[in-house]
C-alpha cells in the first residue's frame, strides 16, 4: 500500500489481494445507498436521488441470445468472473460470489497496477420456480460496494435477466463518485474508463456466449 492507494509494479498476486482486502476499511459510502444498485436502473426516483447526492450514473445492457442455455451460460461466466477477463483488469476468479466477500478489482493503469477493494453487498438469484418479477423467467445477480482504499465511492451491479419474450439480457449498472483526490482531478477521465470497461465486458460476454453454444449441441 503506497499512502492510501493499494498499487503494485507487478500483476497482483493472490497474497497481494488478500493483504489489500484485510487492510481496506469499511464500505467508503453513505449506508443509505447500500443495496441500492439491486433497484431498477430505469427508477427515475433513484436516478434522481443518486445525482442529488453527487453520483454519476453508468449503465450498459446488451442481448446476449435466447433461451435457456444462453442464461444457464450467462450466469455461469459471471460466477467465474469470466465478465473481468481483460487485458487490463481482472479478478481472482477464485473469488466466490457471495454475500459479504472481499475482492480486488485489479486494474492496470499506465505504470503501476491498482488494487481496488470492494465487498459484494447481495446477491439475487430467483430461478424459474419463482418468478422475479413481472416479464421475466429468471434472474441472476450481485452487486459489490467500494471499500475505504478504494478511489471511487459507490456501487457496481452485474447483471443476467431472461425475459418472457425468451431474450437474455447481461446489465452493469453503477453509481460511483470520487473518493480521492486522484479521482477527483481526473474524474472525466474516470468517467471514460468506466464506459470503456462497461463495453469490453459486454463484448467479452458475448463472445464467450458464442464460443461455449457449440458445445451444447
Amino acid at each position: 500500500m503506497w499512502g492510501d492507494l493499494f498499487l503494485t509494479w507487478r500483476r497482483p498476486t493472490q497474497e497481494q489481494q488478500k493483504n489489500c482486502t484485510s487492510r481496506a476499511g469499511r464500505f467508503n459510502y453513505d449506508s443509505s445507498f447500500h443495496g441500492a444498485s439491486a433497484l431498477k436502473a430505469e427508477d427515475g426516483g433513484l436516478q434522481e436521488k443518486l445525482s442529488k447526492n453527487g453520483f454519476f450514473v453508468n449503465r450498459t445492457r446488451v442481448l446476449l441470445g435466447r433461451g435457456s442455455n444462453t442464461y444457464t451460460l450467462a450466469k455461469s461466466a459471471l460466477l467465474k468472473w469470466r465478465h473481468f477477463e481483460l487485458p487490463w483488469a481482472f479478478v481472482d476468479p477464485e473469488t466466490p460470489v457471495e454475500k459479504g466477500r472481499r475482492f480486488c478489482v485489479c486494474v492496470h493503469e499506465l505504470l503501476p497496477w491498482v488494487m481496488l477493494p470492494l465487498e459484494i453487498a447481495y446477491v439475487n438469484d430467483v430461478s424459474t420456480r419463482r418468478r422475479p418479477a413481472a416479464g421475466l423467467k429468471a434472474s441472476f445477480g450481485f452487486g459489490s460496494g467500494t471499500l475505504q482504499g478504494h478511489l471511487l465511492a459507490g456501487e457496481e451491479r452485474f447483471s443476467i435477466e431472461w425475459d418472457d419474450s425468451d431474450r437474455v439480457w447481461y446489465e452493469i449498472f453503477s453509481f460511483s463518485k470520487p473518493a480521492h483526490v486522484l479521482s477527483a482531478v481526473s474524474y472525466p477521465y474516470v468517467r471514460l474508463r468506466q464506459k470503456h470497461f462497461a463495453q469490453e465486458s459486454a463484448d467479452a460476454m458475448l463472445k464467450l456466449v458464442d464460443a461455449w453454444k457449440p458445445d451444447l449441441k
